[in-house]
């Protein structure tokens, strides 16, 4: 271009000056350039220079190999060359293959693919991918199992410390689940705990893992495993992952993996939501009005590869496993019960007879100890039975209760076993009723239990009343710092009233 920028400035200047000198002067370039252009009476143009390359003699040669009936392969054809003396690399071989490949007969790109939309019921599809999480403070590799209804794009997530076969066959039914039924044909990737052998180049039907098989008829679908190599297959299951790690992995923490499925299952469906780009119908719209009818039932149970653990609970209802000790219901305390571990971190219980009964994220790590304190509500007993937390409660709850144990602790040697009993009528009573008969029962010296429940019971049949002010002794300051213990002459008198009964 600046050859020919340079051609038509000389001959246009030198018509104005008709000197070779003063066109050098004007253009700044020398009389010599200006010489030789005027000397081309037509425009340069461009010659692109041509450089040969070593497989140039032999590209008949490797034409008549890629075609029939030889259809070689490049590694083949190169060393067919090299037998016949070329010396140079396999990169120019290739190079030259890729443009035979597009010029040979009606030749169509390997890319090249047609939209396959299947019927509302008829397909899901299901894959996973692994992500780095921060989980409980620290990175963990997690594996995402996903399932995406094919025809309504409804899609379910769940994830997994693990990837082995139990992990994959759980997510597969548990997503099935999550969707609410079952599609006439699962589209899956060629695993081995989901396909033996599928080989692209032979005729032999697929060999499926018989478990896979196993949960595929208990789910009442059909597998149908992808070609090899070719992932577009599934593209409607796979494309989502970038999205998850893009919009939802990235830049969150989650304290538990139970957390994580938690808001993964969130974030999802609240995806669902949207309008899908290619469908332009909203997931969830689409499955609720066309799909959800059209699934086939949900299995009653699911199928699981490997038998339960069994473990025995302790008598204070702990549940050992795997180095920790998990609290159960304490129904099932001294009895027998049967365990899974899914997913690599969440415990399955179930009772002697498989009938499910709870989930338990396991510990990570060794010698921890997890408790419910619900799981002792049957046996927990509504009053304590400790001395100092008798006394402790029946004061904090009671307005007369310092009053009532000074007192009674004149009169009976164990005064904490009255008001444990006083304490136990709670079920029956409110506090402020206990604590206005509590004060009259020390203003009547009626402080035994037995006396007590004459009181209330007057006060049921309408013979006794709190109507009237309840007369409380007022408490000085010294007094409220007093001991609930006797003073050490009771136990002086006592000591004398029983030598002499031992006398007598």
């Amino acid at each position: 271009m600046k050859d020919l920028e340079d051609w038509a400035a000389v001959h246009r200047v030198y018509k104005q000056t008709k000197s070779k000198r003063a066109t050098a002067r004007i253009l700044g370039i020398s009389r010599n350039t200006v010489k030789k252009l005027l000397e081309k009476k037509e425009a340069p143009g461009y010659h692109r220079t041509i450089y040969h390359s070593k497989i140039d003699p032999y590209k008949e040669q490797i034409i008549e190999w890629r075609c029939e009936p030889y259809e070689f392969n490049g590694t083949r054809i190169f060393r067919e060359l090299k037998a016949k003396g070329y010396n140079g690399s396999i990169g120019p071989v290739y190079r030259f293959l890729k443009r035979v490949d597009e010029d040979i007969g009606d030749s169509i790109s390997k890319k090249a693919t047609v939209r396959h939309e299947s019927p509302p019921g008829d397909q899901a599809q299901f894959d996973w991918t692994e992500y780095q999480v921060v989980v409980g403070n620290r990175y963990r590799t997690v594996y995402c199992f996903a399932l995406i209804l094919a025809a309504s794009r409804k899609k379910a997530v769940c994830f997994s410390l693990r990837e082995d076969a139990d992990a994959i066959y759980e997510a597969v039914q548990d997503l099935f689940d999550e969707l609410g039924g079952v599609t006439l044909e699962l589209l899956i990737d060629n695993p081995k705990a989901l396909v033996i052998e599928n080989n692209p180049k032979s005729e032999d039907e697929i060999r499926y893992n018989p478990h896979a098989l196993l949960m595929a008829a208990n789910l009442g679908t059909e597998l149908n495993a992808c070609p090899c190599y070719w992932p577009r297959k599934k593209g409607k299951v796979e494309n989502p992952f970038t999205y998850i790690e893009q919009q939802f992995i990235k830049g969150n923490r989650f304290e538990s993996m139970e957390e994580l499925n938690r808001r993964g299952k969130d974030f999802v469906n609240d995806w669902c939501n949207e309008v899908h780009g290619t469908t332009k119908r909203v997931p969830n719209d689409f499955y609720l009005i066309e799909e959800k009818a059209l699934l086939q039932p949900l299995p009653t149970s699911h199928y699981y590869r490997k038998k339960t653990v069994e473990r025995k609970i302790s008598p204070d209802s702990y549940l050992c496993f795997d180095g920790n000790k998990y609290s159960v219901p304490v129904k099932y305390a001294t009895r027998k019960v049967h365990v899974r571990l899914v997913y690599g971190y969440k415990i399955k219980v179930y009772d002697a007879k498989e009938s499910f009964i709870m989930d338990i994220e396991a510990f990570d790590g060794k010698h921890n100890t997890h408790t419910v304190e619900a799981h002792y509500d049957a046996i927990a007993k509504k009053v304590p039975t400790s001395i100092p937390q008798i006394r402790r409660d029946f004061t904090t709850r009671f307005s007369n209760g310092v009053r009532y144990l000074e007192a009674a602790g004149r009169k009976f040697d164990q005064p904490t076993h009255y008001a444990r009993k006083i304490m136990e009528l709670q079920e029956l009573y409110d506090d402020k009723v206990l604590d206005a008969f509590i004060g009259l029962c020390v203003d009547e010296d009626k402080m035994d239990i037995k006396s007590f429940r004459s009181m209330l019971r007057e006060y049921n049949n309408g013979t006794r009343t709190l109507d009237e002010p309840i007369r409380q002794k007022s408490i000085s300051e010294n007094d409220t710092a007093f001991s609930l213990t006797r003073d050490c002459s009771y136990y002086e008198e006592y000591g004398r009233e029983a030598a002499n009964a031992t006398d007598s």
